[in-house]
């Protein structure tokens, strides 16, 4: 599959929202907004992401089609990443392509990472691009409604 990451575009966003409604996607991601399914405040977050100097948002595409998000945010030094593929197309390697792609593009280091400890499918995507595990921690995690182990990854540095 062809991966390419591009602007946010506003039509982008509907397809962002149905996706971090699946049920399967938000217990994997576990640390989501705490009501994913408030549209206003989804068009808020995406508002200020989009408008942030301080963030680098892009759309995943996979052979043409909107298939997730990638980003970077934070404050220098602290900067983390944050994916989001849908579901219908995990496994397929296109989280590793998006993020190798978005590290090309932010070049700044260290980079940080946090997924939940049973995330398998992340945790490999965040080493296949040079993530190294440095901590772990414990986080409450909205999409699962209860304090889970997480880990804390780093690049470069």
């Amino acid at each position: 599959m062809n991966v390419e990451l591009r602007q946010v575009h506003d039509s982008d966003l509907p397809v962002f929202f149905r996706q971090m409604n699946d049920p399967e996607s938000l217990s994997m991601a576990a640390f989501t907004p705490q009501d994913p399914a408030d549209r206003a405040a989804f068009d808020t977050r995406w508002s200020r992401m989009r408008s942030s100097p301080d963030v680098v948002v892009r759309t995943v595409l996979a052979d043409g089609d909107v298939v997730g998000s990638a980003g970077v945010y934070g404050v220098p030094g602290e900067r983390e990443v944050t994916y989001w593929v849908d579901r219908a197309y995990w496994g397929k390697g296109i989280a590793t392509q998006a993020l190798r792609a978005l590290l090309t593009e932010v070049p700044e280091r260290p980079l940080y990472a946090r997924a939940a400890s049973d995330n398998v499918g992340s945790l490999r995507v965040l080493e296949k691009c040079g993530f190294r595990v440095t901590a772990a921690a414990r986080g409450y995690a909205p999409a699962r409604g209860a304090e889970i182990d997480e880990t804390v990854l780093i690049l470069g540095g």
